[in-house]
């Protein structure tokens, strides 16, 4: 796959010759089990030197993935959900932790997600709530704070730089998935374009300029394509002026 990297590599240039770092970090959602595509995924991270913030589904996580996580410095154990179920009504979008579900429910089950998550990982847990499909009611959002979160990431650019006191907003940026078409790769000088912006919204202060730039992957559904794209394009990224976020 040969790609136009000149609009992000002048972009970064632009953040090197204002002495300015961006910080970069990466997630991976629905981890439940160790896969060769887990594997592939760690190797990745290895070879890029960038860790995986991996949201593993709390309910369902085999002894398995523990053995993966805890053989890889790379993966970065996090709490997806409780057991990425769809609780919303029929006509709405998807969501386990939406508006319409009962409140003692919902803190029922953030807290059955941190104590499974913490029990399963131990040390390795970092204390960080993602919830299934990006959505989260924002009534529940003191919840987090009460069952020992300390970040929640979604999708899009962050509003405030803190969902709740003690509960840090950081979210991913960019998905190659084409989701609601062919489930392929987005078109690739798309997701440059998008990038470039999102860059250049933090340099002139149009945006959060604090805010990580995260990326998000799939890597239970990625086809060659999605695997190289991902490839290149944090290559890229740790080409330039960034650091690696964490916790």
């Amino acid at each position: 796959m040969k790609l136009d990297w000149k609009p992000l590599r002048e972009e970064l240039a632009n953040w090197g010759h204002d002495g300015r770092v961006i910080p970069v970090w990466w997630r991976d959602d629905d981890a439940i089990e160790a896969t060769p595509e887990l594997a592939r995924l760690a190797n990745l991270s290895q070879a890029l030197d960038l860790p995986v913030h991996l949201a593993c589904i709390p309910r369902d996580v085999t002894q398995g993935l523990v053995q993966a996580v805890a053989q890889s410095d790379q993966l970065i154990p996090v709490v997806h959900g409780w057991a990425h179920q769809n609780h919303a009504p029929q006509d709405a979008k998807k969501a386990e932790f939406g508006a319409t579900r009962d409140p003692v429910i919902v803190q029922q089950d953030l807290t059955s997600g941190m104590e499974q998550a913490n029990a399963l990982f131990g040390a390795r847990l970092c204390p960080m709530f993602v919830p299934p499909w990006n959505r989260f009611a924002p009534e529940f959002l003191a919840f987090l704070a009460e069952a020992e979160y300390q970040a929640v990431s979604t999708f899009l650019p962050r509003e405030q730089a803190f969902a709740a006191p003690g509960v840090t907003q950081i979210n991913t940026h960019l998905d190659p998935i084409a989701w609601r078409s062919t489930r392929g790769l987005v078109p690739p000088e798309q997701l440059i374009a998008s990038t470039v912006k999102l860059l250049c919204d933090r340099r002139l202060g149009l945006a959060d300029t604090n805010e990580p730039l995260g990326y998000l992957t799939h890597h239970l559904v990625h086809d060659e394509d999605i695997w190289e794209f991902t490839r290149q394009f944090l290559s890229e990224l740790r080409n330039g002026p960034v650091s690696i976020w964490s916790l």
